[in-house]
C-alpha cells in the first residue's frame, strides 16, 4: 500500500533539502583571507569618502550658482 503524505510534509522536505543545498553550495565557496578582506573593505571606504566629498563639493558649488542667478 503507498502511502501518501500531507502537503506540510511535503514542504518540510524540501525545506530541508534546499538548506542542505546551500550547505553543500557554501562548502565549495573560496573564502577571501583576512589581508584581503581587510584590503578591499579599505579600498571601499576610501572610494565612498572620495565620492562624497566629490559630490558634496558639487552640491556646494551648485548651491552658490543658483544662489547667485535667483
Amino acid at each position: 500500500m503507498q502511502q501518501r503524505y500531507g502537503r506540510t510534509t511535503a514542504r518540510r522536505s524540501v525545506n530541508f533539502r534546499f538548506f542542505g543545498e546551500v550547505i553543500g553550495e557554501l562548502r565549495r565557496v573560496t573564502w577571501p583571507t583576512t589581508n584581503e578582506t581587510f584590503r578591499l573593505t579599505l579600498m571601499v571606504l576610501v572610494v565612498a569618502a572620495i565620492l562624497g566629498v566629490v559630490l558634496g563639493a558639487a552640491d556646494l558649488v551648485f548651491g552658490w550658482i543658483f544662489d547667485n542667478i535667483l
